[in-house]
Parts: structure tokens; sequence; C-alpha cells
């Protein structure tokens, strides 16, 4: 067992450093974003301080309003922000954050662009966006005219992403916001976006993305605000935001796209107008009390919509709000280092393994399988529920690929083991034992071994006259028909047939299995072979012109049993004294005229309501010692004869030697061969007056 155990565990060893090196590669990585995907999707659930972040957005509904009713068209005069800033502050808005870019001067000329600074300027309140990355060409330095942000990172500034060029806003817009910060973010591999750099760095500052922007702007009204960054974490103002490899918070979403309450802009731009001509809004501005506000675009024909998990139609503006919930819950996805992610896949793997080359039967393999495989997508939604990201894909290779190569080993070695036992023992054994064997084949051990077994020989009276009348196909059909029968009953009841000679029959009980009750067995196949015989007598007689009886001896004693025989040819067979006691037994039905013999030592493994009688002593050749002999009589249930207990005190005056009480117990006895030779015995005994042990000393085989 052991070294099956460490055989299956170097498979799933193997298996495992597979699986890590799919994983290192990344051919692995577009499947675990799929499992993502089901996750993050699923396990969405807003937050409570989800209701404090809310979106108004340029909807297409807002752009058909506006060209209707304003007759302007896209982009809008920025002056019409004008009336968002004042209904947002008016309902009393912690901050307000633009995810839109102001970088061109607008078409409606300068005074637009003062008019929407002048807005901007009211509070310190609004985050303006600004562009960093590869393909933003404007500036390479950050412009001295532009505030900086005012971030300190005391550690770990070399860590943060960098930017080689940006655009930024006029500075109407850039000068005039609390607070500028980035909005430029890169989905993963496949196309989704899943996480956000929280900050990054341009022209020597650090600048936070427009997320991160709105929670300092919202926590810590006066900079600076300290930010420190460790290797998988960052510090920001005391509030711990984990990182992945990449520098990036892995976000939790709160659900689909409009799960932080949104608002169209034209309706905001209306309820505001309405409250200065003195009308009812159609917004309440109290909706905004104490909320963080994001303004955005959600109009496909203005192309900031992006895949996420959650939607493939996802505002990009709702990527900042759902940081920014993150933020203020302080429940980002953590990401597992690789240290334990390894150790659990090797861990799970080798186990795997190991399980399955021990698994056994085919169920227990089914089972195993499933329960195996369940294991790394059940850690993987209860980590996420617990704010760890486990991945699933790359222990479930490991563990995938650990049971196919053990079902692979274990055709190749047990499979084998398995189609040698049924080669071996079909011809000799149930299906039903075969199949507790391959269950369990600990229990057999080929080669040879003792074992205390019950040992069947039975044999047909007069068959070599009778195969003498017969051609040989019908003495052929005649063997089949009788052997088919007698055989399905042995194995039937659990035996092991031994071999045929000619018309005898040879089987043995309490191997290759252990059979408990192996005597019990044995007798009760052999009744049902003798009723067998007594139901197809007559059939047999008409093909054969003579009535068919089977002599069954029985013994149960110690003998070797196993594959005996060269390497290439063998046969599972007994060996001992037993067995030919079992023999000679099987002969000594000749002295008393019975067809069902067994020792002593088999009725006494009996149940003890067993219907039978005691037959005496005898000597058989080659035994010295003399063996006490039964016939049983019947099945569990079947009637008791009334002469059994005159058969029985027959025999206890023989033991004491009371010739005379034995005949006259015989008297009683119906006349059939059994007391008939008893009779003539005692008789014999009596009238010359000699002395007599009791016992049969049979001088033939």
């Amino acid at each position: 067992m052991n070294r099956r155990w460490l055989q299956g565990g170097g498979l799933g060893l193997a298996a495992a450093c597979l699986a890590a090196g799919l994983w290192w590669s990344g051919a692995l990585h577009r499947l675990e974003f799929i499992t993502w995907t089901w996750r993050a999707s699923a396990m969405a659930r807003p937050s409570p301080s989800t209701p404090f972040i809310k979106t108004i957005l340029i909807d297409q509904a807002s752009l058909d309003w506006v060209d209707e009713q304003l007759q302007q068209g896209w982009p809008w005069p920025r002056e019409l922000y004008g009336p968002i800033l004042d209904f947002c502050r008016r309902g009393g808005a912690r901050v307000i954050a633009f995810d839109m870019l102001y970088s061109e001067v607008s078409q409606y000329g300068v005074l637009d662009d003062e008019a929407f600074g002048a807005a901007i300027a009211g509070r310190k309140d609004t985050v303006m966006a600004f562009f960093s990355g590869q393909q933003a060409d404007r500036f390479t330095d950050w412009p001295a005219s532009i505030p900086a942000p005012e971030l300190q990172v005391t550690e770990g500034v070399d860590r943060l992403p960098q930017d080689p060029a940006a655009a930024f806003p006029i500075p109407q817009v850039a000068t005039n916001a609390a607070l500028l910060a980035g909005v430029n973010e890169r989905p993963g591999p496949d196309g989704i976006f899943r996480s956000i750099a929280p900050m990054r760095r341009f022209g020597g500052h650090a600048v936070p993305m427009l997320g991160l922007g709105a929670y300092l702007l919202g926590h810590k009204e006066a900079p600076p605000w300290s930010v420190s960054v460790a290797r998988s974490s960052m510090d920001v103002e005391n509030s711990i935001v984990p990182l992945n490899r990449d520098g990036r918070a892995v976000l939790r979403f709160r659900g689909p796209t409009l799960t932080h309450q949104a608002f169209a802009a034209a309706a905001v731009i209306q309820s505001e107008l309405r409250i200065l001509e003195g009308g009812e809004p159609v917004i309440d501005p109290a909706v905004f009390s104490n909320a963080y506000v994001f303004i955005g675009v959600s109009a496909p024909a203005l192309k900031d919509l992006k895949p996420s998990p959650v939607g493939a139609d996802y505002p990009g503006v709702e990527l900042h709000t759902t940081f920014l919930d993150n933020m203020l819950e302080g429940d980002f996805l953590r990401p597992l280092p690789v240290g334990p992610v390894l150790f659990a896949t090797f861990l799970i793997s080798m186990a795997a393994g190991g399980f399955m080359v021990v698994a056994g039967s085919a169920l227990r393999s089914v089972i195993l399988a499933l329960l195996m495989l369940s294991i790394s997508p059940v850690a993987g939604w209860l980590g996420y529920l617990e704010g760890w990201w486990w991945p699933v894909v790359f222990p479930e290779t490991g563990i995938g690929l650990s049971l196919l190569f053990a079902l692979v080993f274990n055709y190749a070695t047990e499979g084998r083991q398995k189609r040698f036992i049924k080669g071996a023992f079909k011809q000799y054994l149930s299906p039903e034992v075969i199949e507790q064997m391959l269950r369990d084949p600990s229990q057999l051990k080929l080669g040879g071994e003792k074992r205390t077994l019950s040992i069947f020989f039975s044999d047909l009276q007069g068959f070599s006259s009778i195969s003498e009348k017969l051609d040989p196909e019908s003495l052929t059909s005649l063997l089949n028909d009788y052997l088919s029968d007698m055989s399905d009953i042995i194995m039937d009841e659990g035996g092991t047939v031994d071999k045929y000679e000619g018309d005898a029959i040879i089987a043995f009980w309490n191997a290759p299995l252990t059979q408990e009750d192996h005597a019990e067995r044995a007798v009760q196949a052999a009744i049902r072979c003798q009723r067998k015989l007594d139901e197809r007598r007559e059939e047999f007689r008409e093909r054969t012109g003579a009535v068919l009886k089977m002599r069954i001896g029985i013994h149960t004693g110690d003998v070797v049993v196993g594959n005996m025989g060269s390497h290439n040819r063998f046969n599972y067979t007994v060996l001992g004294d037993a067995a030919n006691l079992a023999s000679r037994l099987e002969g000594a039905n000749k002295t008393f005229g019975t067809f069902l013999m067994v020792s002593d030592e088999t009725w006494r493994m009996n149940p003890a309501g067993r219907i039978g009688r005691e037959l005496g002593r005898i000597t058989v050749v080659g035994r010295k010692q003399p063996v006490k002999v039964w016939e049983p009589l019947g099945l569990p249930g079947d009637p008791t004869p009334a002469w059994l207990a005159d058969w029985e005190a027959m025999i206890r005056h023989v033991e004491h030697g009371q010739w005379a009480d034995a005949l006259a117990a015989l008297d009683n006895l119906p006349d059939e061969p059994a007391a008939a030779v008893y009779r003539n015995r005692l008789k014999n005994v009596a009238g010359q007056g000699g002395a007599w042990d009791g016992i049969w000393n049979l001088m033939e085989k």
C-alpha cells in the first residue's frame, strides 16, 4: 500500500510540475480569465459605500435632448457643465470627478473655456482628468504652469508604473481643478478590464488615478497626501491597497453597469435650470448629499465602453467608481503569493495521484475524481468571498493531470493485473467473486499459501460403463450439460472450481477470497447439486439408458492453495492431506450406499440446525487416524426425518459395543442402504461373538 501511495504521489508531482510550466508560460491565463469572469459576475454585490457613489452619464438620451432643445451637437459647449457642477454642489456632493479630457480648446471660443474654468473654481471639490501613456505625445514632462498633485511617496516610488508622455487639460481647467488624476487604463491580455493601477509616475511626479484622486480629495481636503508603496501593497493615508505583481489593484465588482446610481446628464441640467426658474427639478438634489459624483459618458458613439467581467459594455467611468467603492470599503481582492499557490497545487496534485492509484473500483475512482476536481473551484469561490484571489485553472490542471496520469498508470499496472485475474479465474469463479477480488486484490496471494479450506470431490457412479455406450458427440453433450449444472451451483455458492477430471469435479471454498462460512457453503452446494441431478435424472436416463447418480465427499482442513505449475502454464489448485481425505470420503460413500459424505470437521462448522446423520467412524487408505463422518440430509427449513432419532440411538449403541440394542434400534429404521450395511455388520459381530471397535476400515479408495 505504501508503495502504491508513493507511486501515486510521484505521478501527482510530475503532473503539478507540468501544470506549473503551463502556468508560468501563460498558456493557462485565458482559461483563468474565464473563471475570473464567472466569479466576479456571480459574486458581485453592492457594499455599504455603494449608495454614496453616483454617476452622471452623457448617454444617448442626453445627446438627443441637447440636440433637440438646445440645438447643440457633440462636443457640447463647456458652459453646459456649469449647471451640472452647480446642481451637484446644491445637493451637497463631497467630490465631483470628471472622466473626460479637455485637452483641446473649445470650438465655441475662449469665453466657453473661461466659463467652464470659473465653474470648476467655485469650490476645491473637483477632480479633473489627464491622460498619460505611450501614445500621449503633447508633453514629455510636467508643465510648470500646471500644479502637480501634492502626493508624498515616502517609500517605493520606483515601483509605480511610469509613462513617457502625457496630454493635459487646457490651463483654464488644469489650474482651477482641486486635483488632476489619470484616466488611462489598460485591459488584461484578453481585453477585459479587471484591475487598475492606483497611481502612476510622470515627469518625476506620482499621480493618482481618478478613483484614488476622488478618495484623496474626499478623505483629506488639504494636501499633501502621504503614500507608501511596498511590493504587494500600497499604503494611502493609512488605508492599504493590495497590489498584484504588476502593481495593480484587483477590483471587486459590485454588480453590472448602473449598480452605482446613475443619472442622465440632460436630467441634471434640466433640474438645475428648473430650480433657477423657480420650478420643480426632475431630480431631487439631495440624492447627491455627501456623495462622490463621477461624470462620464455612456453613449456608444462616444466610445468609452469597456469590456468587464460584469458586462461587455461597461462605461469606463464605472471602473473608477468601482475602485473608489473598494477603497472606501477596504475590500480589494488580494492576490495570493506564488509560494502558497504552488505549495497547495503540488500538495493537492500529489494527494489526488495517491488517492487515485489506491482507489480500487471504478465507482470509487469516479467519486474521488469528482471530489478532487471540486477542490480548486470551491477554493476559488470561498477565497473570493474572503477577499483572496485564488487561481482555479492552475491547481485544477495539476489535479486533472495527476488523475489522468494515475488512471493511465492503473490501466497499465493494476488494469493488467485485473485482466490477468479475470483471465485466470473466470473459468472457475463466479463473476461476483471475481469482482470482489478486483475490488481488493490484496486478498489474493498468488504462488501458494496455507489456508483452511472446505474441499469438494464428486464423481458419477459407474460412469465408465455408461461412457462406453455413447458416441463421442453424445458423451460430450452429456458431460457439458451435467458439469455446467453442477459448476453453476458451486460458483453460485461462492465456490472455486479447481478442475474437471472426466466426470469428476474438484472444488473448494475460502480461497481465493476469505469466507467465514465456507463449510456451510460447501454442504449447501452439495445438497443443491444432488437435487439438481434428481430433477434431470429422467432426462439423462433417456439420453444414456442409465440412471446417473453422483457421490460427493467434503472435508475441511489445512492445505496449500495457489497457482501451481510452470511459469507459462499453471492452475489454481490445492495440495495437501485434507484434499486427499475429501477424495477418499467421496469413495467412502460406496461402503454405506450413500451419495453425500462430509467429515466431522466440516459438519461442526455448519449451523446447529442443519439436518444430518452421523454415519460413524472410518479409516481410509493412507490415513491411520479414524474420521467421524456425516451424511447431510437437507437444507435449512426442511423437515426432520421421523426415523432420525432411532438412527442416532443406534450409533450411540455401536459406540458402546451394545450390539443387541443397536440391532433393535435398526428394526425401527426404514429399509435403506446405510441401515442395511449396519444390520449386516452387527449381525456378523453378534453372531460370531467377536469384538468390534465401531470403526469401518476401508481398504479401497
